[in-house]
């Protein structure tokens, strides 16, 4: 959106728009922050929940978004919320950078429980270091982002925003996936990130 704080999530924000399903009924957006990502989804589904276990950020976020009536938030950490809700719930779930502050292997079963039968799910998230290829990818990322964060007049995040450094490696990560979702996609992204997309199949019960 023009005008809007830019950081290195909200540079993903494009990718993790443009993977909700057409006429999507529900979305979910697990680790929501302070709504950004809510309030764009808002406009492409017919109802989207925002969770974040931090307080401050909720209520950030439900100042922010009183004029939608088809986005909601809820003060809960995952493992809650997805005991509560209901097989085949949403029609796209994603997570922007938050992964990493839940068990990996636990959320994503959970997530693709929570997504209907031929729903999306899309994963922005975080590793660590392990390699020498790693460090040399994180270099090479430095030139972009300063270019990108000149570009929108620095980058801002979130005050109040909970940091946590990721544990599970790259390739860590990449091989889970493909056991936890066959089918998965996995991608390196340039600004430290990786992208993980899925496609919940029909015939999937789970």
């Amino acid at each position: 959106m023009p005008g809007e704080p830019w950081n290195h999530n909200v540079h993903y924000h494009p990718l993790v728009l443009d993977a909700v399903p057409d006429d999507c009924g529900s979305a979910l957006d697990i680790g929501c922050g302070d709504g950004t990502l809510v309030r764009k989804l808002a406009a492409k589904t017919r109802r989207v929940t925002g969770i974040d276990r931090s307080r401050s950020m909720i209520r950030e976020a439900r100042k922010a978004t009183t004029d939608l009536t088809n986005a909601s938030f809820v003060d809960s950490d995952f493992v809650d919320f997805e005991a509560k809700a209901r097989d085949g719930e949403y029609g796209f779930i994603c997570c922007v950078a938050s992964l990493h502050h839940i068990d990996f292997a636990s959320a994503l079963t959970g997530m693709a429980r929570m997504l209907a039968p031929d729903g999306s799910l899309v994963v922005i998230g975080l590793a660590r270091h392990h390699t020498p290829l790693d460090w040399a990818v994180d270099f090479a990322a430095i030139p972009a982002q300063r270019v990108l964060a000149r570009r929108h007049g620095g980058a801002t995040e979130p005050p109040g925003m909970p940091t946590q450094e990721p544990t599970m490696t790259w390739d860590d990560v990449r091989r889970t996936a493909q056991v936890l979702l066959p089918g998965s996609r996995y991608r390196r992204l340039l600004l430290w990130r990786y992208s993980l997309t899925w496609q919940k199949p029909a015939a999937t019960r789970r």
